[in-house]
């Protein structure tokens, strides 16, 4: 007996201690599926989407996000002209090595030019935001389950916390953020960038634009993927076909 009322008070005490965490606990729901040009079989980037997703990227993510893996030249894969790839590089300051003194200088970048860095190094990200440290997002899309959905859904998931959510101090609530609290505050809101083709600036379309752009910039050759594989399919059953064929014509005078 006093072994089974031992038991039934350490129950009692787990449970007692488990409620906060339960009431805290909120699930977790998936990124709503959007239509992307690029998903289907025979489907490709939409590059005026890519193009004002770069736009969105360039005037608003690259203040706290890099993109390391991208050189500007690389935006010719998006439509850009050589042109347009030289203004959009000189228009940012990058590392130019070093002046006669050996301390770093900066200069207009070219085409060859990495993409412009938003922070010099992880410390001095983490300083100037909290101790936070935004991830890079030249892979962001492979690197998050639901891919491009979730970018989405990150950029239209803010809301005001449910009732009895504890939320941390300058931190926000985001339905699809994994528990629910991140540190970004919304960075997109409608009329926040200005489109030049005239494409409304709302925030689930400038949500899908940038979607685009970094999904592009993760599988940059999935259109010549896709052609690649459809080749081969197409060559596989032409061969199967002609297979098949000699097969019936070998064996047509066998009975």
């Amino acid at each position: 007996m006093p072994a089974l009322r031992s038991f039934i008070a350490g129950a009692a005490l787990a449970a007692a201690l488990a409620t906060p965490a339960a009431a805290q606990f909120v699930v977790t729901p998936e990124p709503p599926k959007q239509e992307w040009s690029f998903n289907s079989l025979f489907g490709t980037y939409d590059l005026a989407a890519a193009q004002r997703g770069f736009q969105v990227y360039s005037e608003v993510c690259s203040n706290c996000h890099s993109m390391k893996q991208l050189h500007y030249r690389d935006l010719a894969g998006i439509g850009l002209s050589t042109e347009q790839i030289k203004a959009v590089a000189a228009a940012v300051q990058v590392p130019a090595g070093l002046n006669d003194s050996g301390e770093p200088i900066d200069g207009p970048g070219t085409p060859a030019s990495q993409f412009r860095s938003p922070f010099p190094n992880e410390k001095a990200a983490r300083a100037a935001l909290n101790g936070a440290l935004p991830p890079d997002l030249s892979l962001i899309v492979n690197a998050r389950e639901g891919n491009a959905d979730y970018v989405y859904a990150i950029l239209n998931g803010y809301t005001a916390p449910p009732a009895g959510f504890n939320l941390m101090p300058g931190m926000n609530y985001n339905t699809y953020f994994p528990g629910h609290q991140i540190g970004m505050p919304p960075p997109l809101n409608d009329g926040q960038v200005t489109f030049a083709d005239g494409t409304p600036n709302t925030l689930p379309q400038m949500s899908h634009d940038v979607g685009t752009f970094l999904a592009w910039a993760s599988n940059p050759e999935l259109a010549e993927r896709k052609q690649i594989g459809v080749r081969i399919i197409l060559f596989l059953v032409f061969m199967t076909g002609i297979t098949y064929a000699v097969k019936r014509k070998i064996w047509a005078d066998v009975h």
